[in-house]
């Protein structure tokens, strides 16, 4: 049985590298200092879904679709593998809540995206001061 190998340590959540590795086949084994690539550190809720991102084609509503989540939190994920991967996602990008939800259904989004960290307590005070509105 093969396993996915961890791209961060288990202890202090540093990358790991990779200083061994051998062929299946002719078992020739190759020694050195190798790192990890920046997806193979990824965790794997954001692995699955990017794997869903690519295969719908980065289409928002099939992503909805396909993982029966709201456009705010498909968003939120987004943002969030954005800058797992190392990049800055500026707040002027992050979208707000659409308008046809109803203010009740809005609440319930912005609450479960907190719930599941996929926003800040400050994003979803903002968020929720314009349901207000």
């Amino acid at each position: 049985m093969q396993y996915k190998a961890p791209g961060r340590c288990a202890i202090c959540q540093h990358d790991l590298h990779i200083n061994r590795l051998k062929c299946s086949h002719c078992h020739s084994v190759l020694e050195g200092d190798f790192f990890t690539c920046k997806f193979c550190q990824l965790p794997n809720d954001q692995l699955d879904f990017l794997e869903i991102f690519v295969k719908c084609r980065g289409n928002i509503k099939d992503i909805e679709m396909e993982l029966g989540i709201s456009y705010p939190t498909v968003r939120n994920r987004l943002d969030n593998l954005i800058e797992t991967l190392g990049y800055k996602v500026e707040k002027s990008e992050r979208v707000d809540i659409p308008t046809p939800l109803d203010k009740n259904k809005q609440r319930q989004e912005i609450l479960l995206s907190l719930e599941n960290s996929e926003i800040t307590p400050q994003e979803a005070t903002r968020l929720l001061k314009k349901i207000v509105k």
